[in-house]
């Protein structure tokens, strides 16, 4: 007769750990309440200016410096927590394209165009602006430094109709002498803000 087989303690200790794990993963499968937590993603390479929230004082000038309404399409390259667009699409009826090189401010814009229950007319995007295509813009918002103004300079007269709107604050764009400007409050002192319009092509 075979004697019976006898587990060690820490056999034993180790399927009672299996089983316990099986029924937990049945019954949260089951109950719906362990979710997988998202996974933190850095920046696509790293930003080329650091992040500064345009004062909402600003943003009220932008839009009316640029004239924004219903018709309009306004795209923000380097949106920040999303305020440019959420503003325009809100309060002027506007449709609008979140640019973020850092997939925390997308996240941010998200969160705060659902706040705002505008968030299914705006779309988010996780890319690096200068390979963004521009071509549905009516607006473009800019808040970035005078060197990447310039270097956006010939994707803007590339790729925008004639007419559209490019408006930028505290940054100017070189010898590309604007349409109009205003001096407004920033949260250093007085700013300026810029637009130019895009001109028919020759």
């Amino acid at each position: 007769m075979t004697a019976p087989m006898r587990l060690s303690p820490i056999r034993i200790a180790c399927a009672a750990c299996v089983l316990a794990a099986g029924l937990f993963t049945v019954v949260a499968g089951v109950a719906g309440t362990v979710h997988a937590q998202p996974v933190e993603r850095a920046p696509l390479r790293a930003p080329d200016i650091h992040y500064e929230p345009t004062p909402h004082n600003v943003v009220t000038e932008i839009l009316d410096l640029a004239k924004i309404g219903a018709r309009d399409v306004v795209y923000d390259l380097g949106c920040g927590d999303g305020r440019i667009v959420i503003a325009a699409v809100k309060q002027r009826g506007a449709r609008g394209v979140c640019v973020d090189i850092d997939p925390q401010r997308i996240r941010e814009s998200k969160v705060n165009a659902a706040r705002a229950g505008v968030a299914e007319r705006i779309v988010f995007l996780n890319q690096d602006l200068f390979e963004t295509d521009l071509a549905g813009a009516t607006v473009i918002t800019l808040f970035l430094s005078r060197d990447v103004n310039r270097k956006l300079r010939p994707k803007l007269t590339r790729e925008l109709e004639p007419g559209t709107r490019v408006i930028s604050y505290v940054h100017d764009m070189g010898a590309w002498a604007p349409t109009a400007s205003r001096t407004v409050q920033g949260a250093y002192g007085p700013r300026n803000l810029n637009l130019w319009i895009i001109a028919p092509r020759k």
